[in-house]
């Protein structure tokens, strides 16, 4: 059973202020709330309940996954790299990493049961098993897998510290115009949708820092190089929308008069993942730009094209 910190001190219905709390949609809260898996104050509730950051919600555990048997059956994974102790894939896009509250859908958690028989004796949640870090559902891209739980100690230490090194391929829309900058706004979770919001250094949030580099200018859109040192929730995509620069394809950070391009995806890839191995190795991982991605940009007005010299 999970507690749900309900942000508004103000009674809202249950199926709203679940959706905020859990940065999901509220169609997907009130089915999770249909299936009486919430409990509000120790009584199983309904979506027009009432609720403020007085009352006591809890969700229970995540379903397991409902699979289609008639579905065609599950890429295998794109291995990069493994060994006695890590195992690292190319993530594809839209693949969760793992369950949550709200999912029924297979994980990446589940594909790497396959690959790794004692998965679930990983870590400090069998729901996480193995995951040391997160990455985004609509992204793709290099993401580390623990293999033995000391493995999982000292890659996890790697990430709390700060000592990885993790770039990112993103095509936001609009022309930035400056080569290269650093973007520090504190992150937090929006308490009026399902996402997060980049907030002045003056409010308070979570630490968050980006540092990005031009790497194309085209007609309607920017190629950027993206290094964060933070790993916060929606980070690059909550922190270019604040520019007023939306990654494309991102159908959750959308902008009045900011017109996106039909990608059917996120144009975020996470291209490559340096960090310390437990055998003492330093090594850099790397995933190629998906070919729908690659095949996206030959569509962009080449004669515009404009090639920044480093």
């Amino acid at each position: 059973m999970k507690t749900i910190e309900i942000l508004s001190i103000e009674p809202k219905r249950l199926d709203v202020a679940l959706a905020e709390a859990m940065g999901v949609s509220r169609s997907k809260a009130a089915k999770v709330i249909s299936s009486d898996r919430v409990f509000v104050d120790g009584v199983v509730a309904n979506a027009h309940e009432l609720v403020s950051s007085a009352s006591k919600v809890e969700v229970t555990d995540p379903i397991a996954p409902v699979i289609d048997p008639n579905a065609k059956p599950a890429a295998p994974l794109a291995i990069v790299y493994e060994d006695n102790d890590v195992l690292v894939v190319n993530k594809p896009s839209g693949v969760l990493i793992h369950p949550t509250a709200t999912s029924t859908e297979l994980t990446l958690v589940d594909l790497l049961r396959k690959q790794i028989p004692n998965l679930d004796t990983i870590g400090d949640d069998k729901t996480r098993s193995g995951i040391v870090h997160r990455l985004d559902k609509a992204a793709s891209g290099v993401v580390i897998v623990a293999k033995t739980h000391a493995a999982f100690i000292h890659l996890k230490q790697q990430f709390a510290h700060r000592l990885t090194e993790k770039r990112y391929t993103a095509l936001v829309m609009g022309n930035v115009t400056d080569d290269t900058g650093i973007i520090t706004f504190p992150i937090a979770r929006s308490k009026t949708n399902a996402r997060m919001a980049a907030r002045p250094n003056s409010q308070e949030g979570k630490e968050a820092i980006t540092h990005f580099d031009v790497v194309h200018r085209y007609a309607s859109a920017t190629l950027l190089d993206v290094r964060i040192e933070t790993g916060r929730t929606h980070q690059i995509r909550a922190h270019f929308f604040a520019l007023g620069h939306p990654v494309a394809g991102d159908e959750l950070y959308t902008m009045r008069g900011v017109k996106t391009i039909p990608l059917g995806r996120l144009f975020l890839h996470a291209r490559s993942l340096g960090i310390d191995l437990p055998n003492g190795e330093h090594k850099t991982f790397e995933a190629p730009l998906p070919p729908e991605l690659a095949h996206a940009l030959t569509k962009l007005s080449e004669p515009h094209l404009q090639r920044i010299n480093k």
